[in-house]
């Protein structure tokens, strides 16, 4: 039995996603694909576009066998920490024996090239890093000139750290790396337009585009051709009814944790120093929404990305404290799952003996199976749902949250 793994948002799923998912088993040679997928909040720094267990049934209808939640505190977080907790939430399944992932280069050995070089950190590297820093240049552009500098034989090929999936694709190397796992990475090449082309394209448009376009027009026909038959059906029987989704939604609950946290500051949380605490503090008189404050507080030294990371971060209680602890003890200690098809029986029950965490397909199994630190970290993950959960009932005026809770949830099945 050989098996696939996938990282993913599927914010929202598409066409793209639907033909990696059919590539990755055919290149791969892979009977079965577990995806790991991030839940309610997704790495940009944003709510996903439709709750975890929509995203859930379209991938199950289009090729995933088994759907896993990637804990929201990675989700969440950078590149190189969301590529870290995807891949030890594969590598501790003790069943994967790939992954594949989509790339602007399609380069396997190039991305694994640029890998080992970051991760050596050589004393040039490390001195033109900071070099750059200092001078206030920002953290991408230092780094990409400290690999033109202590890795000449790269500099022809720098192009390839200036797409988002490119460098998805080097953290991902990275991290397999790091835990000498034996998980073999495969990429294959993008199709279609670029991840931040917000134009609707022929058949293989960009989430961003998708999302966009519902913003625009509020019409869900609009995009009908860029996602499958089958994904389109669940998408239109829910449309209206609980979701879309923007970051927009969460505007009030954000101000109120915001000046909930004035007093003390908020550099408990990570990637806040005390210089953007201080800004935030500053501008907050100015808070009208959620957008338009990332927009305020954004700076040539802080992208729009980082501080909406930022912004979910204060919202949803996720501490620089807690994300240390959690990356000092490995990463991941459980496996989530929010979905399988039915026909995944045997892939299911080779992670139930080859696993070196537990599988959580009930959260009412969970307290006796987890560490102190699992369950900090499950905690942080069903807050999180709750909160999206929340924005969803009030927006659509659904049902009360009660009958939403994640304790309720049913897994999903195919």
């Amino acid at each position: 039995m050989k098996t696939v793994g996938i990282i993913a948002e599927y914010n929202p799923f598409h066409n793209g996603h639907a033909y990696l998912l059919s590539k990755a088993k055919e290149v791969t040679g892979a009977d079965y694909c577990i995806v790991v997928m991030s839940g309610d909040f997704v790495q940009r720094g944003a709510p996903a576009l439709m709750n975890k267990y929509l995203r859930t049934e379209i991938a199950l209808r289009n090729g995933a066998d088994i759907v896993l939640e990637l804990p929201v505190c990675y989700s969440l977080s950078s590149a190189e920490y969301y590529a870290s907790g995807a891949v030890a939430l594969l590598d501790k399944l003790g069943v994967t024996d790939t992954l594949c992932f989509g790339s602007e280069c399609g380069d396997i050995k190039l991305l694994s090239e640029f890998a080992s070089q970051l991760l050596s950190e050589s004393k040039k590297f490390k001195s033109v890093l900071n070099l750059h820093l200092r001078s206030g240049m920002s953290y991408p552009n230092a780094r990409n000139m400290a690999l033109q500098a202590s890795a000449p034989h790269l500099a022809s090929q720098i192009g390839v750290m200036l797409s988002p999936n490119n460098i998805l694709g080097i953290e991902y190397c990275k991290a397999l790396s790091r835990r000498a796992s034996s998980i073999v990475p495969y990429t294959i090449r993008r199709t279609g337009a670029c991840y931040h082309d917000a134009s609707l394209d022929a058949g293989y448009s960009s989430a961003l585009a998708i999302r966009s376009a519902l913003a625009a027009t509020g019409e869900l026909s609009s995009i009908q051709d860029q996602v499958p038959l089958s994904a389109y059906t669940l998408m239109e029987d829910h449309y209206g009814a609980d979701y879309p989704i923007f970051s927009d939604d969460l505007s009030t609950l954000l101000h109120y944790q915001l000046l909930s946290e004035l007093p003390e500051g908020y550099t408990s949380h990570p990637d806040i120093d005390q210089k953007l605490s201080d800004r935030i503090a500053k501008m907050l008189p100015q808070y009208q929404d959620f957008h338009t404050f990332c927009e305020l507080l954004n700076t040539k030294n802080r992208t729009y990305t980082r501080i909406a990371r930022s912004m979910m971060h204060i919202l949803l209680h996720i501490q620089r404290e807690e994300m240390t602890t959690y990356c000092e003890e490995d990463y991941i200690f459980y496996a989530r799952m929010l979905g399988f098809r039915k026909d995944a029986k045997p892939l299911l029950s080779a992670i139930k003996e080859n696993s070196a965490g537990p599988l959580i397909s009930k959260l009412a199994d969970a307290d006796a199976l987890l560490t102190p630190t699992g369950r900090e970290m499950l905690t942080k993950d069903i807050f999180a749902s709750h909160i999206y959960q929340l924005t969803t009932q009030h927006k659509f005026q659904t049902a009360a949250l009660c009958e939403h809770n994640e304790y309720r949830k049913q897994l999903v099945r195919v």
